[in-house]
C-alpha cells in the first residue's frame, strides 16, 4: 500500500479541503461492518463539495494511467465519473448484486477481456466492498490489480486486498488525516 507524498495535490491541500467540507466528524460513530469509530469520514459530504470532488479527480488521474476506471455503486460513482472526464478514460460501475430488472447487470459500462481496470474507492475500512467489487471485474473477464481511495482507515484493507494479489493506494490514511487533530 502506498500513501501519497509527492503528488502535485498535495496531502495538506486534500485535508484542508476535507476539513473544510465538514468531511471528518468526531464522536461515537458505527460503520458499515459494524465496528464502531470514534471518527468518521463522511463521503457524502465531499462527494458533494466541489472543491474536494476535483481535487480527488485530479489526484486519483495523476495515478491510473490510461487504464479503464471503475467504480463500486453508490459511493465511488461520483469519484468515478469525475476521475473519468479528467482523464478522458471510460468507466464502469460495479453495483453489490445484479439489479433484477432491466438488462439484470452487474457492471455497468464496457470493457474488453483482459482489459486493466483500476477501481475507485471511497474509504477502505476492511476492504471487503473493494474486493466483492474486483472479484466481479475479474470473474468478468477484466484485469484487476489495484484499487484506490480517498482515505484508507488502516483496519485491514490493506491486507485483505493484498491476499487477493491486489495493491491498495490511498491518498491519505487515518494516520496522516487526523495527525493534527
Amino acid at each position: 500500500m502506498s500513501d501519497s507524498t509527492d503528488g502535485a495535490v498535495a496531502d495538506a491541500e486534500l485535508i484542508a479541503a476535507l476539513r473544510d467540507a465538514e468531511a471528518v466528524l468526531f464522536g461515537e460513530f458505527e460503520l458499515s461492518h459494524g465496528g464502531t469509530s470514534d471518527y468518521y469520514v463522511d463521503k457524502y459530504r465531499f462527494e458533494t463539495d466541489p472543491t474536494c470532488l476535483g481535487l480527488i479527480a485530479e489526484a486519483y488521474a495523476e495515478r491510473v494511467g490510461d487504464a479503464t476506471l471503475a467504480g463500486v455503486a453508490l459511493g465511488a460513482v461520483p469519484l468515478v465519473a469525475a476521475t473519468a472526464v479528467e482523464t478522458g478514460s471510460p468507466y464502469l460501475i460495479v453495483r453489490k448484486a445484479a439489479k433484477e430488472y432491466g438488462t439484470g447487470n452487474r457492471i455497468e459500462g464496457t470493457f474488453d477481456e483482459g482489459e486493466e481496470v483500476v477501481v475507485l474507492e471511497d474509504i477502505a475500512t476492511t476492504g471487503r466492498s473493494a474486493l466483492d467489487a474486483v472479484e466481479a471485474l475479474r470473474e468478468a473477464g477484466a484485469t484487476v490489480n489495484r484499487v484506490l481511495v480517498v482515505v484508507d482507515r488502516e483496519e485491514g484493507a490493506a491486507e485483505l486486498l493484498a491476499d487477493h494479489d491486489v495493491e491498495l493506494e490511498s491518498l491519505l490514511t487515518a494516520t496522516r488525516l487526523l495527525e493534527d487533530e
